[in-house]
């Protein structure tokens, strides 16, 4: 694999390319992700006087088998730009490498372990009620599959609200690695709809958008409304 080195709208000199080649080690990136692709290296200046600190941007682009992996940095001299942007990217690898190591000895809890291990974890009734220690002990517990269900009602493992900002598929894809998880709910830069990407075989991935449509939603209510009602 080689290191592609190109300018925009600027002239990259062959010293330049030659502390890219030393500063970005094939080796020990490979050691960190056996599987890139490809390595391309992107340098910009920035015309505008009032940004003369930050007139020099690198952009280091590594793709492989995973998700796309970026890391750029501005400064006014391009060869700072440079180790600024290598010491993100080795940062990123290193993390996501730790990541997956780490996701290869720790046993997923089942369903029925869940509130023993999570904290905030609570149990609803038939009623949709929170049930509540005292009363969790005297209700009777079955056995659906490997989920085990206290009266009549679900599991409910935990809740979170967060805020997120907007983000495109790449991103999202590479967030999900970061974590270590199967999927990774974001908002969707271009169409600006939840959307959910997930882990299929191997190194596939599926994305799924959400839309409403206020006349399905509108119907369902009054249809949930009548059965209540009756």
């Amino acid at each position: 694999m080689d290191i592609v080195v190109k300018g925009r709208k600027t002239e990259v000199p062959e010293r330049f390319r030659k502390h890219v080649a030393e500063k970005l080690k094939l080796d020990k990136i490979q050691k960190l992700d056996a599987k890139v692709i490809s390595l391309d290296v992107e340098v910009s200046k920035e015309p505008n006087p009032r940004q003369a600190d930050r007139s020099d941007r690198v952009e280091i682009t590594l793709r492989s088998r995973g998700p796309v992996i970026r890391a750029e940095a501005a400064a006014n001299d391009p060869y700072v730009a440079l180790d600024l942007a290598a010491e993100k990217l080795e940062a990123r690898l290193r993390k996501q490498h730790d990541k997956r190591h780490t996701r290869r000895g720790v046993r997923r809890l089942t369903a029925a372990e869940v509130p023993d291990h999570v904290p905030g974890a609570v149990t609803l009734n038939g009623n949709g009620g929170l049930v509540s220690e005292e009363e969790s002990d005297g209700v009777p517990t079955k056995k659906i599959g490997s989920l085990e269900v206290k009266g009549e009602g679900p599991l409910v493992v935990r809740e979170k609200t967060h805020v997120a900002a907007p983000m495109s598929l790449d991103q999202a894809l590479y967030e999900m690695e970061l974590v270590g998880h199967d999927f990774y709910l974001f908002v969707d830069s271009e169409t600006k709809q939840p959307s959910v990407v997930y882990r299929r075989h191997a190194y596939d991935y599926g994305v799924i958008h959400l839309s409403t449509d206020q006349m399905v939603a509108q119907a369902q209510m009054a249809a949930a409304g009548g059965a209540l009602g009756g």
